[in-house]
């Protein structure tokens, strides 16, 4: 008898080169699925090749504000995720046109092929936020919901990992400033989560074994204030540095500030952000929504920052408390 080969699944993965795509892309990969990555450069995703075997990962440029591109990135796929997302506007990156616009594009695209459809979004995401991050996250949330009612939408805090730009930037900053800031005294709350459990709960939701039609709120183990968070990274990285507050109005000045500056360091809008807390909501804890639900039992920041906070240890990875 002649033995049928079966082709494995087709996933296209919108912002698949990013940072929390590049662990999503290797979750998927891991599974054996085939993955094509839409993106804008992907000249520069050469970094996903090696994720997986050789052709299981093809990026195509794919621009979630242009919907050809979007409808050609899809073709012949079983499943859609949609990573893409952004921190602070530039040029024609704009938050309506990439959470609002890009979102309802792409579910659009998924249902026209009759594709399953992941959506990542954001804790604090809410319609009635000053934030126009926060606003225009939830605006993408109902426009998915509105298009395909069974898709799946995962809401994580604040994302920690080797590529992250929350860690790395304040660590970085502390190998040449004697002092860190505290935006609004750094009370603001957190609740750090792995992009590894993130990924992992996303390639969950592929295969089909999370709850489709559902909005998780994924969190780390531990609740943590910003103060707590730069005391911990100043630990792993073992240096001393003075922790200044930073009263609302002041960062609010920074922000409009160097908002309009290369590299964004900080924006009015993120500083808007950062007035609200970022943790799972009780509700989402008592309804199941959760790491719990999907079976996955979430790592914390002290297990995961020393294994890539060390390089910015005084003597690097020759630290005599290195553990990385």
């Amino acid at each position: 008898m002649t033995e049928i080969l079966q082709i494995p699944k087709l996933i296209t993965v919108f912002g698949g080169s990013g940072f929390i795509g590049r662990h999503v892309v290797r979750a998927l990969a891991t599974r054996g699925y085939r993955i094509r990555v839409g993106c804008r450069r992907p000249d520069l995703a050469g970094h996903l090749q090696p994720l997986g075997a050789m052709g299981q990962i093809q990026p195509v440029q794919a621009n979630v504000r242009v919907r050809w591109s979007i409808d050609r990135a899809v073709e012949g796929a079983d499943h859609v995720v949609n990573l893409v997302g952004i921190l602070a506007e530039g040029g024609r990156q704009r938050f309506p046109a990439v959470h609002d616009f890009g979102a309802r594009a792409v579910a659009e695209a998924a249902r026209a092929i009759g594709a399953g459809l992941t959506h990542l979004s954001a804790l604090g995401a809410n319609e009635h936020s000053q934030s126009s991050y926060a606003r225009t996250k939830a605006a993408g949330e109902r426009a998915v919901r509105e298009t395909i009612a069974d898709a799946t939408i995962f809401r994580p805090s604040i994302v920690f990992g080797p590529e992250d730009q929350f860690f790395n930037r304040f660590a970085n900053m502390a190998r040449y400033s004697p002092v860190l800031p505290l935006i609004g005294g750094g009370e603001t709350r957190f609740q750090p989560v792995y992009v590894g459990d993130v990924a992992e709960a996303i390639a969950r939701a592929v295969e089909g074994s999370v709850e489709r039609g559902t909005t998780y709120e994924l969190g780390g183990p531990n609740v943590l204030t910003f103060r707590q968070c730069m005391e911990e990274m100043l630990q792993v990285i073992e240096r001393r540095r003075m922790l200044v507050s930073v009263p609302w109005w002041a960062a609010e000045l920074q922000g409009a500030v160097l908002g309009m500056l290369p590299g964004k360091l900080l924006t009015s809008d993120q500083v808007t952000l950062l007035k609200s807390d970022n943790v799972v909501s009780a509700e989402a804890e008592r309804e199941g929504r959760t790491f719990d639900s999907i079976g996955i039992q979430p790592q914390s920041t002290g297990t995961i920052l020393p294994s890539y906070l060390w390089r910015y240890r005084a003597a690097g990875q020759f630290s005599r408390n290195n553990e990385a």
